[in-house]
Parts: structure tokens; C-alpha cells; sequence
């Protein structure tokens, strides 16, 4: 295709979904990178592609780091955005994954070689993993919204309209390039505890994994990010516990939770709200440490 995408092989897929999780801004507790690198794994994923980061990176905000391996030899480590290819097991169909951190420049030119790559293959939908930071409590399972802008995959699927406004990332982006090309896509997005934003949330990941796997009919075995679940849950716990106020305000929290009925469960406009409200307090730069860390 072009020298900024570079491509090892060209595997012989049947039936692909494209699976897209981004590092940084649409990374709320790394949720959404977390159950991306899990699914990798767990689908003993095959990398064939990458894209070029020197057209797309602003090295002074995404800096590259150095690392020591085994034979302490200093390794340059560069932003990474790679593509990756696994047949989803149980099901008569292949995934490709792609994993990587939201570029600093050039998103359409970005999100072109994606969308490009994904129609020459036959990709015939596109799903996104995301998470937010939000009014929930870290004890109860994440929530997870679904939406898409296509109705009959609203109906299909048991998904909301997208009716989100407001600031967007390479995400959004990617999701108008692929509608404008004709392939279908689902957003989900998965809530994570504003206050224990600066802890990887493998309860966000576990609950991307389940949606997901509901959404492409296909069991996916998370009883590795379940155990994970626990222990976050727990240590978390434990520091909420050393703070009268914050254990007070989760338990409120709690409480609000448990209110809320199968007829009552926030809809997709509920938690674009909140995404809304986190990308304005993110804009103006009073969104704290929690906004900080996206």
C-alpha cells in the first residue's frame, strides 16, 4: 500500500471483524488497551503489519523509551500501532486486531490506511473498545455501553444509536472514515471508578471481553481477567478503606448502583454524558489527575 503501513504478509481471512483498541485518550484505567492485549493473547494473535510512527507521533509528547534486556543491550522502543490476525475460536470467523496509542498528527491519513487495509482484506465490521472515567463504584461490575450509527446493526445486534456530540479522538475518527466506506461499526465503552484512575482497571477489560463476546455470539474464556477483577477489587478496597471521606462517597455509589433496575440501566446518551463532561474538564485542564492520565 504505502511505505507508512508495512505489511509482512497479507493472511487469507474469512470472515474478519477488526477489533480496535487505542492507548491514551480513549483509555480510561486502560480498560480498553488491557482487554486488547489480552484478547491477543488469549487468541495467540499472529502480527502482520504495522504503521510507520515517524509520520503520525509527535516525539516530544510521545517520547520513545530505552530498554535494558536480558543482556542489558539498550533497545529503542518507538510508539506502536500493530495489526494482528487470529481465527476467533469456536466461530467460523477471523479477527483483526489492531492495538496501539492514539497518534499525535495526520488522523485522517491514519485512519485511512486502517480503513483501506480493512476493505482489501473484507473486513465486514469494525468494533472499538474504549473506557471513561465515571461515577461508578470500583465493587460492582463495569458497565458497558454499545452504540452504532447504522440501525439495522442497532437491531441486530441489540445496540443503542449513537447520538453522542461533542469532542471525539482517533476513535470517532476511525468509525466516520470506515461508515464513509461502507463498513459497519460498533462502539462499546466500558465505565471505570474516576477515583481509582491512575490503577489499570482489569474490571473495565473483563467487562469489554463479556460484551463483546456476547456481540460476535463467540465464548471468550476471561477467567484470567476475572482473577485479575478480584485482586483489583480488593486492593482497591483496602485503599478506599484508609479514607473516611472516599469510602463515603463509594458507598453512596454503591448505593446508587444497586437502584438501578434492568428497566433502568444507563443508557448510551447517560454515558456519553459523562464523556462529554470528562472531555470539557480534560479540554480546559481541570479534570485533575484523572483526566491527566488518559
Amino acid at each position: 500500500m504505502t511505505e507508512e503501513l508495512r505489511i509482512s504478509e497479507r493472511p487469507s481471512l474469512e470472515r474478519p471483524v477488526l477489533i480496535a483498541a487505542f492507548r491514551g485518550w480513549n483509555d480510561g484505567g486502560q480498560g480498553a488497551s488491557l482487554a486488547g492485549a489480552f484478547l491477543a493473547r488469549q487468541w495467540e494473535a499472529e502480527q502482520f503489519a504495522e504503521i510507520d510512527p515517524e509520520e503520525f507521533f509527535d516525539f516530544q509528547v510521545n517520547r520513545p523509551t530505552v530498554r535494558l534486556d536480558e543482556g542489558l543491550q539498550r533497545r529503542l522502543e518507538w510508539p506502536e500501532n500493530a495489526l494482528y490476525h487470529a481465527r476467533i475460536p469456536g466461530t467460523q470467523r477471523d479477527v483483526i486486531l489492531f492495538l496501539g496509542q492514539e497518534p499525535n498528527t495526520r488522523w485522517q491519513r491514519f485512519a485511512r490506511l486502517i480503513v483501506d487495509l480493512g476493505v482489501e482484506l473484507g473486513v465486514g465490521l469494525v468494533v472499538s473498545l474504549g473506557a471513561l472515567l465515571a461515577d461508578v463504584p470500583h465493587t460492582r461490575p463495569a458497565p458497558v455501553t454499545g452504540s452504532a450509527s447504522d440501525q439495522a446493526l442497532v437491531e441486530e445486534l441489540g445496540l443503542q444509536l449513537s447520538r453522542y456530540e461533542g469532542p471525539t479522538g482517533i476513535v470517532g475518527v476511525l468509525h466516520d472514515a470506515f461508515r464513509n466506506s461502507g463498513v459497519p461499526s460498533v462502539s462499546l465503552w466500558a465505565a471505570v471508578p474516576h477515583y481509582v484512575s491512575l490503577a489499570p482497571s482489569p474490571k473495565a477489560a473483563l467487562a469489554l471481553c463479556n460484551r463483546l463476546g456476547q456481540l460476535l455470539n463467540a465464548e471468550i474464556d476471561t477467567s484470567e481477567l476475572k482473577e485479575a477483577a478480584e485482586s483489583y477489587q480488593q486492593q482497591v478496597t483496602e485503599a478506599v478503606a484508609t479514607d473516611e471521606e472516599t469510602a463515603a462517597y463509594v458507598e453512596e455509589l454503591e448505593q446508587r448502583a444497586d437502584a438501578i433496575t434492568e428497566e433502568s440501566i444507563p443508557s448510551g446518551d447517560s454515558l456519553a454524558a459523562e464523556l462529554t463532561r470528562f472531555l470539557r474538564e480534560r479540554e480546559s485542564g481541570d479534570g485533575g489527575d484523572a483526566a491527566r492520565e488518559q
